[in-house]
């Protein structure tokens, strides 16, 4: 889907240089749905339009092409090709639980799973790093996307308490606030609060001045900032789909998600060139973030039994009592001993 498997197969029908294409977008998301849902309704047999039938059988087009024209053609089917190669995709489900699950919890679904990929890289390379997560402006005019930053310090307090000994209340705090960080900060962005923007509008800005690059955005602080390993996004369908893409950095993660009510569906991308990623095990540290979470948020609202409600034990099951605290033992014990002594005195007698 994404590259068509190169020019060897059908790489050659994308429209690489295109702001959209048929299998990106959310228009077309909405197209995909619709599509979808359309054949799932209609019957096995799908009929023929009747406008079809008079169309002629397609010919095949010969071009003509120069050598130097051939040559470009040549080079970027060769570069195309390792771009494929160089591509890791992993897509999978997460079948454990849903976002129902995550609503029973009063979290925000999006909150919650941007807080486990905050787990799931720190499992892998013990820090985090700064992570891009798409927010829509399109309330305003012009408006397209801002970012949401996930790695907020509240997220790495929750990632490192759960690869510690921690109490499990002290985890689950970190967790809230992890997750309410993460909803203030959407909330921002959507709102047209966030920083991303301002500060791009600024450097567009002054770029457009002919000004010298303000010092702001020479420092390494404000480029590494913007070197995003992390990018996901959230595209939430009606139907069983995904979307996918690619790494925005050599050494970086593309993780898409879609959450379903029982399950999620995620796309994870690296590049293979890279000795720093790793497309599988990111998957792995993933699902093991998202059933380490769901364990906590179990373990910590599993309601604790009253005496009452505890389960009664059968008499197989009961503790035997110590010989000298059975009541009925020390009595038969005691007569035992009476009546031994009362035979020991008529002997004496």
């Amino acid at each position: 889907m994404l590259h068509g498997g190169g020019a060897e197969k059908n790489g050659a029908n994308r429209w690489y240089d295109k702001s959209m294409q048929f299998v990106v977008g959310i228009v077309l998301v909405q197209c995909s749905e619709f599509l979808l849902k359309y054949i799932i309704a209609s019957p096995t047999k799908m009929s023929t339009a009747v406008s079809g039938k008079a169309l002629p059988v397609p010919k095949r087009l010969m071009w003509k092409v120069s050598p130097q024209i051939q040559g470009f053609i040549s080079a970027s089917a060769t570069r195309l090709h390792r771009l494929v190669k160089n591509l890791d995709m992993d897509v999978f489900r997460f079948s454990s639980y849903g976002k129902d699950f995550i609503k029973k919890q009063k979290m925000s679904p999006d909150a919650y799973i941007q807080v486990a990929l905050q787990l799931a890289f720190y499992k892998c390379n013990r820090r985090l790093v700064p992570t891009y997560e798409s927010a829509s402006i399109r309330r305003f005019r012009e408006g397209r996307v801002d970012n949401i930053r996930s790695a907020t310090k509240q997220a790495l307090a929750f990632v490192q308490a759960m690869t510690q000994d921690k109490p499990a209340a002290s985890k689950m705090q970190k967790l809230k606030e992890a997750i309410r960080a993460q909803t203030d900060y959407t909330i921002a962005a959507i709102t047209g609060n966030g920083i991303d923007n301002h500060l791009l509008g600024l450097l567009k800005t002054s770029k457009d001045l002919k000004m010298e690059k303000p010092e702001i955005f020479c420092d390494q602080t404000y480029i590494s900032s913007n070197q995003f390993i992390l990018s996901t996004s959230q595209v939430p369908t009606t139907v069983e789909m995904f979307c996918c893409y690619g790494p925005v950095v050599a050494n970086g993660y593309g993780a898409c998600y879609n959450p379903q009510a029982d399950h999620i569906v995620f796309c994870v991308s690296s590049f293979r060139e890279s000795t720093e990623t790793s497309s599988a095990v990111f998957s792995n540290a993933l699902q093991e973030a998202l059933s380490q979470t769901r364990d906590l948020c179990v373990r910590v609202h599993r309601p604790a039994q009253s005496p009452a409600h505890r389960p009664a034990q059968s008499p197989a099951h009961r503790p035997a009592q110590s010989p000298r605290t059975d009541p009925r033992r020390v009595q038969r014990t005691e007569r035992a001993e009476s009546s031994a002594q009362t035979r020991a005195e008529s002997s004496a007698e």
